[in-house]
């Protein structure tokens, strides 16, 4: 199934903070919200010969557990077949590191986690 590209820019405020954070650190915003083998990637961001594949978590309150706790083996094996058919798309990204990072969003803080599965 191919990648249906979106606008480079995220819906949720947590994902917008993320995007200014990953801008903030000379990344480039190359998708955000795109779906892609069925699957969803919250940010896709380059910087040099990186492509990260951003899984962007929130939660307001204590209740429910942590947001990084959100990410789940699952999660992380769909948002890799999302990559895998994203990557496909773009051939002329072919050959450049791939990372998969999460930001979890805690009562307003942005926590990076690089290379989080």
């Amino acid at each position: 199934m191919p990648a249906r590209t979106s606008r480079p820019r995220p819906r949720d405020p947590s994902e917008l903070r993320a995007a200014r954070w990953y801008r903030r650190r000379g990344y480039r915003v190359l998708a955000a919200n795109v779906w892609a083998g069925g699957y969803e990637i919250d940010l896709v961001v380059r910087r040099g010969r990186v492509v990260a594949f951003c899984e962007v978590k929130a939660k307001r309150g204590d209740r429910f557990g942590d947001p990084a706790e959100m990410v789940t083996p699952e999660k992380a094996r769909r948002v890799r077949l999302a990559a895998d058919v994203w990557m496909q798309d773009h051939p002329a990204l072919w050959g450049l590191w791939l990372r998969f990072d999460v930001i979890v969003e805690r009562e307003g803080r942005l926590e990076h986690f690089a290379g989080a599965f």
